[in-house]
């Protein structure tokens, strides 16, 4: 990370007046907030209400989709994301992206999943890819559990590997924020308390941003939680200030399952 980054508590991404949606349908309404630097970002919020639009705006993922606009600023590092000179592939090596179900290259082997962002960009040697490979499983806590079957089929591996192993392949590229869309919806209990660890050991290093349905996690691992609800932001801050004295009314009500 850069030298304006060293310190977790400045903002690595601000967003002002974001709007985004599809055709004429409006998902996102005029949002305003920042995203710290090594630290976890929680968005909650019930289903349908723009967090997974608005972390596919980041990497500008949401453009991808046929339909699909966006409107306002958004920066990093105080440079705009949505500038012509900006290159999606390019940032989105920047602004890594683990998706809610695993999805690991089903013919690949676990070594070629990791390595496969790598080869990519152009690295060849071995000796630099096996370093990498290593690397970036050790930061997913996988490496114990597959250094001797690094060749097996990425697929062959249990639902929570699979997991880390995306975790992996994204962190390989070496990128210094990064993005969860719900990366424990689909996991059983353990495998999200291994998840959860390894997101706690990663905040140290990286900026993370989470979308979660489960308002326990948000409280478990975030730093800060932002609350969105039909496309507006309701709430942000401190997650223990977001938990204990929520400002909105509606916040409380959402935290407390009355409804979502």
């Amino acid at each position: 990370m850069g030298e304006n980054s060293s310190n977790g508590n400045n903002a690595r991404i601000v967003v002002q007046d974001l709007d985004a949606g599809f055709g004429a349908h409006r998902v996102l309404k005029s949002i305003s907030l920042s995203v710290p630097g090594r630290a976890l970002t929680a968005i909650m919020g019930p289903s349908g209400c723009g967090k997974s639009t608005f972390i596919r705006c980041i990497n500008r993922l949401h453009e991808e989709t046929p339909g699909a606009w966006v409107r306002g600023q958004m920066k990093l590092d105080g440079g705009d994301l949505y500038t012509g000179g900006i290159d999606p592939v390019q940032l989105r090596r920047m602004i890594g992206m683990v998706f809610q179900r695993p999805n690991p290259f089903p013919t690949f082997s676990i070594y070629a999943n990791v390595a496969a962002g790598l080869r990519l960009n152009g690295m060849r040697k071995r000796a630099l890819l096996d370093e990498r490979v290593e690397k970036s499983l050790r930061k997913a806590a996988l490496w114990d559990e597959v250094k001797d079957r690094l060749e097996k089929p990425g697929t062959s591996l249990s639902g929570g590997q699979q997991q880390r192993l995306c975790i992996a392949r994204a962190l390989a590229v070496e990128p210094e924020i990064l993005l969860l869309d719900e990366p424990c919806s689909a996991l059983d209990p353990v495998a999200t308390e291994r998840i959860e660890e390894l997101l706690t050991d990663l905040k140290r290093e990286y900026a993370l941003v989470m979308v979660t349905h489960n308002i326990q996690q948000a409280a478990r691992v975030a730093d800060r939680t932002i609350f969105l609800l039909l496309g507006e932001l309701v709430e942000q801050g401190p997650t223990s200030e977001v938990f204990t004295n929520p400002k909105d009314p509606r916040t409380e009500s959402f935290i407390s399952g009355r409804f979502g």
